[in-house]
């Protein structure tokens, strides 16, 4: 499909009128430099730091997330040399219910969750952009990058960020266009490197300008999904077959593989062609795990649930590009709503799609909207 061209927004970056800004601030570097960049631009920004773990008694040392106690003193640090006001938000028992038990369940339920994109729909654009609103304020600022733009029409669309090495598009797919209305991303138009951003941060005099980059999931500290997910559901042994049926070895607890995984299978004997195997199907029913060759993995098709849309749904069947893993690259698809289900056919193959992921299709550089995966079709069914 080929959408109208559009114009650089004259929404929160670029507005006419200085707006009030709550700008959420990790305590990371991005997020930093976007409220810095809000406020010079002339916004009342005032900053707020989300504490979204009911415990946060970690410090750096072995956590690598951002919701520990010194990330909030690395976000007010922050906002005290921007010079905003400052407030830390207790949303752990939202957080803990529509992101971590949610995380908990499909894993249990053999899929593969995203919860950074749970994260986004139901936190920090829905129960901090409502709380924000109620509040007075016009925009949630935050670091991703990602472009909101105003098209012919004067509707608002979301768009890859300029640098498109550093785009975060995907995990804000789930954004609706009431959510769009009031979104401000500072860093989304910026074609920079991450040290360029640094060292801004640097003659900011930010003190986060040389933190490290949170990575893994920030409510597992020390980055084990899956003991973490052990502790929580408990150790339930159970068999890894092949593709015929037959026992290759046992398992721990089937929540503890994804789709197309191919390391720690801890399989006694190699396969006859002696080529890896790679996890093939999660079946939480009998607790098994079916593993395979990589070929296995090609999927033509799926169906996706739970579609949200980036403004409106699209109508009829149309062509679009999709991106299936946050840092994954794009791939051409045929695309249908039908009912209430997403019907995608794939141009060519792909690999390692997994049910419980989110599928973001975009127009060019628009994001058109998302979806979760419900099911797959194979070019080699699992037997």
């Amino acid at each position: 499909m080929t959408s109208q061209t559009p114009q650089r927004s004259a929404g929160p970056e670029k507005a006419a009128r200085p707006l009030r800004v709550l700008a959420a601030m990790s305590g990371g570097v991005d997020s930093a430099v976007a409220a810095a960049r809000a406020a010079e631009a002339g916004h009342d920004v005032t900053g707020v730091h989300l504490a979204l773990s009911a415990n946060p008694q970690s410090f750096r040392t072995g956590a690598r997330g951002c919701c520990t106690i010194e990330d909030s003193r690395d976000a007010r640090r922050a906002a005290d040399v921007i010079g905003i006001p400052f407030y830390v938000w207790d949303l752990a028992d939202r957080f803990r219910e529509d992101v971590v038990e949610d995380f908990i369940a499909e894993y249990e339920a053999g899929r593969t969750p995203n919860p950074c994109l749970r994260c986004n729909e139901k936190i920090k654009f829905a129960a901090l952009l409502d709380k924000a609103l109620a509040l007075g304020f016009d925009a949630v600022c935050t670091g991703h990058y990602a472009q909101v733009i105003v098209n012919g029409d004067g509707d608002r669309e979301l768009h890859r960020a300029a640098d498109m090495a550093k785009d975060q598009s995907y995990v804000l797919g789930v954004l609706d266009d009431r959510q769009l209305a009031h979104a401000m991303f500072p860093l989304g138009d910026t074609e920079t490197t991450k040290e360029e951003i640094r060292a801004e941060a640097e003659r900011r005099d930010l003190a986060v300008a040389k933190k490290p980059d949170s990575h893994d999931i920030c409510f597992i500290a020390d980055g084990d999904t899956q003991g973490f997910l052990a502790n929580r559901l408990g150790k339930a042994e159970g068999d890894i077959v092949d593709e015929s049926g037959d026992k290759l070895g046992t398992h721990e607890g089937a929540f503890g593989y994804t789709i197309g995984q191919r390391k720690g299978l801890r399989i006694g004997r190699p396969a006859p062609d002696g080529k890896p195997r790679y996890v093939l199907d999660i079946s939480p029913v009998d607790n098994t795990v079916t593993v395979g060759p990589v070929e296995a993995l090609d999927v033509t098709a799926l169906t996706a649930i739970k579609p949200r849309w980036c403004g409106a749904a699209p109508s009829g069947p149309g062509t679009y590009t999709a991106q299936l893993r946050a840092h994954g690259g794009e791939t051409e698809v045929s695309a249908e709503l039908v009912g209430d289900e997403l019907q995608v056919r794939f141009t060519e193959a792909v690999r390692g799609v997994a049910p419980g992921q989110a599928i973001v299709l975009y127009d060019g550089t628009r994001v058109v909207g998302s979806a979760t995966i419900a099911t797959t079709e194979r070019a080699a069914a699992v037997a």
